[in-house]
């Protein structure tokens, strides 16, 4: 690798570029602001550096010479990549761009219908939204954000809790023709729809106090917007989390049973590379997305401190 303090000075370097490209000293001193002897001078002293003639003098005329030719032809393709890099580097500053990845239920039904909000208030921010049920990989993915349905155990990331939340059984208005079960003991008689092993229904049938055991059989579904689909769809009964069903029973599509809630042994976390919070846009996302969970709490019939 070259050895960059042994580059001529940077001023001459620009002089000369001048001079070169209009075949004139007083041409290339008014391009930058100098004036044609300080011009003649920077070019001398970089020849005399180089130990070769750059321009052949004829009187006040000047006629570049094969080497000097050569040299400024590489000047050239430098300063313009430069200035190419320098370009893209103010573009990049003013047009942000912020990555968030999250569990399809959660972006789909909670985040996304709120997203605008953060969006009318950054508009010089581009956000993408990306969504999977496997954790991502935040640094080698090369993404901002990851809010995530867990434990809070992420080694290596900065993570803060952003919220709990609540398990109940939820189903539509027109199941069994609006004939609904009027205790949780009458579960036992209904189609009671599945998400996976790590969302059981038996924690809840305990805090109720019945002596239902856990489905089996039928269908299970994998994503939790298809659950609640399919309950709002009448084909029976889905234990769902108040955060990602609260839309659908704000708009009467879904009505919640009974008044037991469990509280999820997960929680909601903002998850990041600890130097993700030095952007800006990561640090807006943080503050914004914490303020809109606290009004969201305030303001959305929330659960309380239910029975563990």
């Amino acid at each position: 690798m070259a050895d960059l303090r042994k580059l001529p000075n940077l001023s001459a370097l620009r002089a000369f570029e001048a001079a070169a490209r209009h075949d004139s000293f007083s041409r290339a001193a008014e391009e930058v602001h100098l004036t044609p002897g300080a011009i003649s001078h920077q070019v001398r002293a970089l020849e005399e550096e180089l130990g070769v003639s750059l321009f052949a003098r004829h009187g006040k005329r000047i006629t570049i010479t094969e080497q000097g030719q050569r040299f400024a032809t590489a000047l050239r393709k430098a300063l313009t990549e430069i200035a190419t890099t320098v370009e893209d580097l103010k573009a990049s500053a003013q047009h942000k761009r912020l990555t968030i990845t999250s569990l399809p239920s959660f972006a789909s039904r909670w985040l996304a219908p709120r997203l605008w909000k953060f969006m009318d208030l950054y508009p010089d921010t581009e956000v993408v939204l990306q969504t999977g049920q496997h954790l991502n990989d935040l640094r080698h993915e090369g993404i901002d954000v990851g809010l995530r349905f867990g434990k809070g155990h992420y080694p290596g990331l900065f993570s803060e809790k952003l919220m709990d939340d609540y398990y109940y059984p939820v189903t539509s208005p027109r199941y069994r023709d609006g004939n609904l079960p009027q205790s949780p003991q009458a579960l036992a008689q209904c189609t009671l729809l599945r998400l996976d092993v790590n969302e059981s229904w038996q924690p809840w049938f305990d805090a109720a106090g019945v002596t239902l055991t856990e489905p089996s059989g039928g269908l299970q579904i994998e994503d939790a917007s298809m659950l609640l689909r399919g309950a709002s769809d009448g084909i029976g009964i889905a234990l769902t989390r108040h955060a990602i069903a609260l839309q659908e029973i704000a708009a009467g599509d879904l009505v919640r049973l009974f008044d037991v809630v469990v509280k999820a042994p997960n929680a909601y976390y903002f998850a990041c590379l600890p130097e993700a919070m030095h952007k800006p846009q990561v640090k807006a996302f943080y503050d914004w997305v914490r303020e809109e969970i606290a009004q969201f709490k305030a303001q959305s019939n929330w659960p309380g401190e239910p029975t563990e």
